[in-house]
């Protein structure tokens, strides 16, 4: 069973989290109010979040200050934040959005079609990478195993065939994706993370490559997480 991703929807206004609810109950993913800049700092405490909608006009802590907040944690820094307002100050106030550390800014009344397909991607990127980190957690007690079977005792080649497999298929699943954000001219944040998760994809399979027999010597290096 597939686990779901959580997607943090920030909002002080009860009304507007029942909306933002009803346009992303279509994603099938787990979806976490929270109704203040602590709030959702608590939360990220805890969980994990594939994405977070973040109202710039809050009581106290506003938006910015929130952001600015996620963004100085290591823990959550790479969460990608998309900002909604209802007001619209001109150019400085977006500008400060991204400087913020916004990958996108939505002003409302929005589109709902337009924000599910923006959540949307940033789910689906934060789902590859968890499959990546996955492939990469089983590889790493291959090689700390020193060439022992992993789980359900299988011999070595085994192992490395369907970690191969396990591997093959979300590189697969990348591309598509990575195609898509291209046909789709997609937001630079989201081509820019596939083009990272591809990477990370590439650092895997040379360091899956370098097991096989007669092709390295030694235990390669793992590739980066970050």
């Amino acid at each position: 069973m597939v686990q779901k991703a959580k997607i943090l929807l920030v909002d002080d206004r009860p009304e507007n989290l029942l909306a933002l609810e009803a346009i992303l109950s279509a994603l099938d993913q787990t979806l976490v109010r929270a109704s203040s800049g602590e709030e959702a700092l608590k939360a990220l405490l805890t969980d994990d979040f594939a994405v977070i909608l973040l109202d710039v006009q809050m009581p106290g802590m506003d938006g910015f200050e929130t952001a600015a907040h996620i963004k100085r944690r290591e823990r959550t820094r790479d969460i990608p934040i998309i900002f909604l307002t209802a007001i619209n100050h001109g150019p400085h106030h977006t500008f400060r959005g991204y400087a913020a550390g916004a990958v996108d800014y939505i002003s409302k009344p929005f589109d709902p079609w337009v924000l599910r397909a923006k959540v949307s991607v940033f789910v689906e990127l934060y789902m590859k990478n968890c499959q990546l980190r996955e492939q990469a957690s089983l590889l790493r007690l291959q090689l700390e195993g020193g060439g022992r079977a992993v789980g359900d005792a299988k011999e070595p080649a085994g192992l490395l065939a369907e970690l191969s497999a396990r591997l093959a298929a979300v590189e697969e699943q990348a591309e598509a994706l990575s195609k898509q954000l291209d046909d789709d001219s997609a937001d630079a944040a989201a081509v820019a993370t596939a083009a990272h998760l591809e990477r990370k994809l590439t650092g895997l399979r040379r360091a899956l490559d370098a097991l096989e027999p007669g092709t390295g010597s030694g235990a390669p290096s793992m590739p980066s997480q970050g």
